[in-house]
């Protein structure tokens, strides 16, 4: 019988006390859908997808842990992860990762085929994400990757092809998770420089802040772009501003680079997302 305090461990493995990583994930998530249905994607494909973006995060997180164990001891922000405080074995989180990732798939066979072999370099992608922080002087470009792999899904199972656009909003990903993780990892800097593991926060140096607000522009202009190609309604521009907004609190937070403010400014992230798909939504409901 697992005791209470295992199932706590396997919580914590998966980051379900944390979800701002799920919303991070979800947001472009839902662009896709969104974009992809024109405002109204059948709920039987958003079910699946939200249902396999909480079980691939959490997977996603294990598998994690797992990569850096032997580096997440000497991180104080990281040393009281299950495994790296021996709560849990490998053995035992590897069983919960590959459960999850089960479940993913099981999850997502309730889609056409060609959703399901998408599904595969989606998750080959996300497993090796972690080893990148090894070698890639950006790591955060590949997580923006990583985390908006569910765009071309959602065109898949909604138009059954991969338009430009597609593209388009996963380089936007790509942009904003460059930005909002190098505020994460100015938290780890220095334990990262210890270490050697590389990270965004170590490669750009004191032009942080700076590559920060360029990435956020350009994420938000890739947006503009697209939302002049398709016509959106105003409800989306009032996200749009909505989202500047935040853009320009993250940079009081950052500026002074103080670690807890950082972090501060990463969550922040989650209302920048929430502005944009909800201002997306109603441009298409309202428009």
């Amino acid at each position: 019988m697992i005791s209470a305090q295992k199932w706590h461990a396997y919580y914590r493995l998966t980051r379900l006390d944390k979800p701002v990583g799920i919303w991070l994930l979800m947001w472009p998530t839902l662009w896709g859908l969104l974009v992809a249905g024109k405002g109204y994607p059948d709920l039987k494909i958003v079910m699946v997808f939200v249902v396999g973006t909480i079980l691939m995060r959490s997977a996603g997180c294990a598998f994690n842990d797992i990569a850096d164990r032997h580096w997440d001891g000497a991180v104080s922000r990281t040393k009281s992860r299950p495994l790296a405080a021996g709560e849990i074995s490998v053995r035992e989180a590897y069983i919960v990762a590959a459960g999850l990732v089960l479940l993913a798939f099981i999850v997502v066979l309730q889609l056409d085929r060609a959703v399901v072999l998408w599904s595969v370099p989606a998750l080959l992608v996300a497993i090796s994400y972690p080893y990148t922080k090894r070698f890639f002087a950006i790591p955060q470009a590949y997580l923006g990757v990583a985390f908006g792999f569910g765009i071309p899904m959602a065109f898949v199972a909604v138009q059954h092809s991969v338009p430009m656009i597609a593209w388009w909003l996963l380089l936007a990903n790509l942009f904003w998770s460059v930005a909002y993780d190098t505020a994460y990892a100015m938290v780890d800097r220095e334990d990262d420089l210890k270490v050697g593991i590389r990270s965004s926060a170590i490669t750009f140096g004191r032009r942080d802040v700076l590559a920060m607000m360029l990435c956020f522009t350009l994420m938000l202009l890739i947006w503009a772009m697209l939302a002049v190609q398709l016509q959106f309604a105003w409800p989306f521009w009032l996200g749009w501003v909505l989202a500047w907004g935040q853009v320009y609190a993250q940079y009081q937070l950052v500026k002074l680079r103080m670690p807890a403010a950082c972090f501060t400014a990463f969550l922040q992230n989650i209302w920048i997302g929430a502005s944009l798909t909800i201002g997306l939504a109603l441009a298409f409901w309202l428009g």
